[in-house]
């Protein structure tokens, strides 16, 4: 089943909705408290965990990527981890299209499995509150739009732990379009003055392929849907209409149709993400095409410095 996240979440400020649920955010918070962080550290290969505090849309599998992209690039052989989910094959299928990718229902069993094939670097895509593992290095994901919502942890709000644990980490990543970068900065740091900031703007690598005269309808299923549409839109392309789905979205037939009727009366052409694309039917995505993008890192140095640095016995 397919649920979006709750309007609420998203509001500035917590409703009602979200001061009713207020209780049981405190009591699975309190609950946590109990969960005992694992010493568990494999003898060779190095772990980067890419995650997040907010639920969804951050940006992690971009990252990962990049960062698979930074340690091939230095020779070091690196693979991608990520828990099963079924779900999720829209995700497992991207990371698979740019590397080596294990899963497994533990991801401790998944981090084994590459370290016997001989990989020096596991990436995972998530896992930042899997207390099994202890990394050797962690991201913390945000997207610029969505931030951290209104603020409260789930079911009140969007996110997994309390925003003021980023007291007791070292990396904060933030992806979008460069949007509210001086508020956030300035909250984070007030939380945490010494963690590193790291700064990423999503890119289109196929922009040219799309006629800028041309009107379009766009849709995904993704967790940062508005920064893919500021994106297009940013690069001036005319997006007349966009339409949302929840995250890991399954399309059926009729959801496709609709679409396809809509674009031929409105005479527009269809884009999607590449990660939508790859859930579609081959028989009814004939019509769609879908846009290529990457996450560009604003300070690489200082990112591959960093990336380096967690891992200085390669």
């Amino acid at each position: 089943m397919n649920l979006k996240k709750p309007k609420f979440w998203n509001y500035k400020k917590p409703n009602i909705l979200a001061y009713f649920l207020l209780p049981i955010s405190y009591l699975i918070q309190f609950l946590k408290l109990f969960k005992k962080k694992s010493n568990f550290k494999l003898s060779k290969i190095k772990s980067i965990c890419v995650g997040n505090i907010y639920l969804g849309g951050t940006g992690k599998t971009s990252l990962s990527i990049k960062i698979n992209e930074i340690l091939n690039k230095k020779k070091i052989k690196s693979c991608f981890v990520k828990k099963f989910y079924s779900n999720q094959i829209d995700e497992q299928r991207l990371l698979e299209n740019r590397g080596k990718l294990f899963t497994s229902s533990r991801r401790v069993d998944a981090l084994n499995l590459a370290e016997s094939e001989g990989y020096e670097v596991a990436i995972l895509d998530d896992g930042l509150q899997d207390n099994s593992i202890n990394y050797d290095l962690s991201f913390v994901c945000f997207n610029n739009l969505n931030w951290i919502g209104n603020g409260l942890t789930i079911p009140a709000g969007p996110l997994r732990e309390n925003i003021n644990n980023l007291k007791k980490y070292h990396h904060v990543f933030l992806n979008g379009n460069l949007e509210n970068l001086d508020s956030i900065k300035k909250q984070v740091l007030d939380i945490n003055p010494n963690i590193n900031l790291h700064i990423g703007k999503y890119v289109p690598l196929d922009i040219q392929k799309f006629n800028k005269n041309d009107n379009y309808i766009v849709f995904s299923g993704i967790g940062n849907h508005e920064t893919f549409v500021s994106m297009l839109k940013e690069n001036e392309l005319n997006i007349v209409k966009d339409i949302e789905f929840s995250d890991h979205y399954k399309y059926t037939n009729y959801d496709i149709d609709k679409i396809l009727k809509l674009s031929s009366e409105m005479k527009c052409n269809i884009i999607t993400t590449e990660k939508d694309y790859l859930r579609l039917d081959k028989a009814n995505s004939n019509k769609i095409d879908f846009i290529k993008s990457e996450l560009k890192i604003i300070d690489e140095d200082k990112l591959i410095s960093t990336i380096l640095s967690a891992n200085e016995n390669y």
